[in-house]
């Protein structure tokens, strides 16, 4: 479900979204959501689908994924073997405390800091993060005082090691402080409140080459810190409590999920207000309004990403510690040639993915935008505002296109596991994989962000700055409208889907791991 979510609505709400702006924003100059353009109304559902559906199935499926890591690695342990109830059930201990702690930070929002101008907008919902996270610390605290004996010994590779309850409570800190961190550094890299999208925006003065140049360059940088942090995490978790202080670090840094999901809601609800308000006709300062919202919802929105894909990191290898547990494996030798192979073609797959989901929007706005041509030129009066738009079938050209073109990577997948199994080295598996994808995902969601953050700061024209590049419709604008729908297919279909590559790869690992130690590496064998 969350494929289908992520990918296909990827696929669906960008193919719109690119039609509707090269062709209404670019070669027409009509504004954002003008009722004249056909692509409009499939641009809007689009935001559901990819962006509240997609995120929410995204953020359950690590929910759950980290869950499920946490409570079979202790199965396995000595939790499993004395029965220790407690202690097994610390997982879904510390959920349930998120869930209440983020409950109680919505009133901060609502009823303790109301927000009366637009500048408190972006601070509201950045502090609602910071709030749940200190809450939670306290939280974990108490559940893990209450809860856990003060010493206890769990799985490690074939040994006991002994824990004590302090220990673990510090690996679901450090999980839960990094993913703040991973969150204020996407924000850092994708808000045009600070230096890095304005230098992007300001790189648009000399055309739409500088500006992905310059887009690129930034995606590139802000993977350092973040990665930082998932490596301090991992190292910590792992030194106090193997694949389990893992697991829970993973669960630490999802456990404020509902607040992350909330602020990350808040953009495509924003942008639907949006848009309803300029095909409605009502007031500019309306949708002055909307814009404002939508800004600092596009920035949160890719704060929730930046979670998305820490928090993949982590459950992943927490899956991959439940794997090697159940497939008894103890040791492999990383200098034999078929190691080699594994890691070259596992490296080499999340690029393939992402090239799929880059060329299916590819293709699918190709057709929006000829579309969308062919109405303005052929359909009389348009343009005048005297005559409707086919709107439906340019949902038709999403919707058709969305699911038709989430077909080969969705096979991929589910695919290339079962043929791994056979035909290379299975046993590091997860590895290969989890080392490029953090890196392309990371780089691709806030590339995409800063691009389009870069666009409604001209747009804005907030500052003697922003005023300089625009206005709407300057050559500066129009080249950041291009690298806005360059950085859409980055930022909201390959970005985000990466995550659920590799978790939907290390549950069917994980599922399969007895299988695969019976009869893994069989075309070696063969040969």
């Amino acid at each position: 479900m969350a494929l289908f979510g992520r990918v296909g609505g990827g696929i669906y709400t960008k193919a719109a979204d690119v039609g509707a702006d090269l062709v209404g924003k670019v070669e027409r100059n009509i504004p954002e959501d003008d009722p004249r353009n056909p692509a409009v109304i499939a641009d809007n559902v689009g935001d559901n689908v990819g962006d509240i559906a997609g995120m929410g199935s995204d953020l359950f499926g690590s929910y759950a994924e980290s869950s499920c890591a946490a409570l079979v690695v202790a199965s396995i342990s000595s939790f499993g073997i004395t029965h220790d109830l407690t202690a097994m059930l610390y997982p879904l201990l510390v959920s349930s405390v998120g869930i209440l702690v983020c409950l109680l930070t919505t009133l901060f929002a609502t009823d303790f800091f109301e927000v009366k101008s637009i500048e408190e907008i972006e601070p509201a919902l950045k502090k609602q993060l910071i709030i749940s996270t200190v809450l939670m610390t306290f939280g974990i605290a108490i559940v893990s005082w209450i809860s856990l004996p003060s010493t206890f010994t769990i799985f490690n590779f074939g040994v006991q090691k002994e824990v004590k309850s302090w220990e673990l409570f510090l690996c679901v800190a450090v999980g839960l402080w990094a993913g703040l961190i991973i969150g204020f550094v996407t924000e850092y890299y994708t808000s045009n409140a600070y230096s890095p999208v304005q230098d992007v925006a300001d790189s648009c003065r000399t055309g739409a080459a500088t500006n992905v140049i310059f887009g690129l360059a930034l995606g590139y940088k802000s993977v350092i810190i973040p990665i930082l942090a998932i490596a301090v995490s991992i190292f910590v978790s792992f030194s106090f409590a193997a694949m389990y202080g893992i697991a829970v670090a993973a669960l630490g840094m999802l456990s404020t999920i509902a607040t992350g999901l909330a602020i990350d809601a808040y953009g495509p609800i924003s942008d639907n207000a949006g848009g309803i308000a300029e095909m409605a006709g009502m007031s500019h300062s309306i949708r002055e309004r909307t814009d404002a919202l939508d800004a600092a919802g596009n920035t949160t929105a890719a704060i929730g990403k930046g979670f998305a894909i820490g928090s993949a990191a982590l459950v992943s290898l927490a899956l991959f510690g439940a794997f090697v547990s159940r497939a008894d494996i103890s040791t492999v030798d990383v200098l034999t040639p078929k190691v080699f192979i594994g890691l070259l073609v596992g490296a080499m797959l999340p690029y393939w993915f992402s090239a799929m989901t880059m060329k299916s929007v590819g293709s699918a706005a190709l057709k929006m935008v000829e579309e969308v041509r062919r109405q303005f030129n052929t359909i009389p009066g348009l343009m005048e505002g005297t005559a409707k738009p086919d709107y439906a079938n340019c949902v038709k050209i999403s919707t058709d296109a969305s699911i038709k073109e989430m077909i080969p990577p969705g096979a991929l997948v589910m695919l290339t596991l079962s043929s791994w199994a056979f035909s290379l080295v299975w046993k590091l598996f997860l590895v290969f994989l989890l080392e490029p994808l953090s890196l392309i995902a990371i780089s691709a969601s806030n590339t995409g962000g800063a691009w389009d953050n870069a666009k409604k700061y001209i747009e804005a024209g907030a500052s003697d700055h922003a005023r300089a590049l625009g206005p709407k419709g300057s050559a500066a604008h129009k080249a950041a409208v291009i690298g806005d729908t360059v950085g859409d297919p980055l930022k909201d279909t390959s970005g985000p889907s990466l995550n659920i590559l590799i978790k939907l790869m290390a549950v069917e690992s994980l599922v399969f791991a007895p299988f695969f130690a019976a009869h893994g590496g069989l075309l070696f064998k063969i040969f």
